[in-house]
């Protein structure tokens, strides 16, 4: 006598649970194709050359060492980079080898390639950005070591441009 009837069809409209699905539906597929990206290498793999690379030859390649007053030491590896391609080049990157003679696989740095701005009082450089180097410029460059491995054969690692900016 006193029962209150349940309100029919009650509950939540079959159109709103279909928006809903809809929406859990399109956030899924975004957040697959969010998290697909193309993997990047490992820094310590060897990568290939770039495809400027063969026109901005690396010669005159010299290493020094330099002792901080604090103890630490750096390795410096000194040399000389030439546009001899038709391009404006704003920036590479490089990767250096140092081999070892323990059958053990290589240490591989990836740095940018810094050019010499001025060299008294001392040595400071900038990135090839500053001042881009147009087609038939020549630079000096040094590219900076703070840790070589203990296992290093001493001899003059490899350096392979991996990556170059054009303008």
């Amino acid at each position: 006598m006193f029962e209150s009837k349940p309100p029919e069809g009650g509950g939540v409209p079959a159109a709103a649970w279909g928006v809903a699905g809809l929406v859990v539906v399109v956030v899924l597929i975004g957040l697959v194709f969010a998290t697909r990206h193309k993997p990047q290498a490992s820094p310590n793999t060897i990568q290939p050359l770039a495809a400027y690379a063969a026109e901005l030859p690396l010669s005159q390649l010299a290493m020094s060492e330099s002792t901080s007053l604090s103890g630490g030491k750096s390795t410096f590896i000194d040399g000389h980079i030439q546009n001899a391609g038709g391009q404006t080049v704003s920036g590479v990157t490089v990767q250096v080898i140092f081999r070892n003679d323990e059958a053990m696989p290589p240490q591989v740095e990836t740095l940018p390639l810094s050019v010499v701005r001025m060299r008294e009082p001392y040595i400071d450089t900038q990135p090839i950005s500053a001042s881009p180097l147009k087609p038939g410029e020549e630079r000096d460059f040094r590219l900076i070591f703070e840790t070589i491995p203990a296992n290093w054969n001493t001899q003059m690692p490899e350096i392979h441009i991996i990556s170059v900016n054009i303008k």
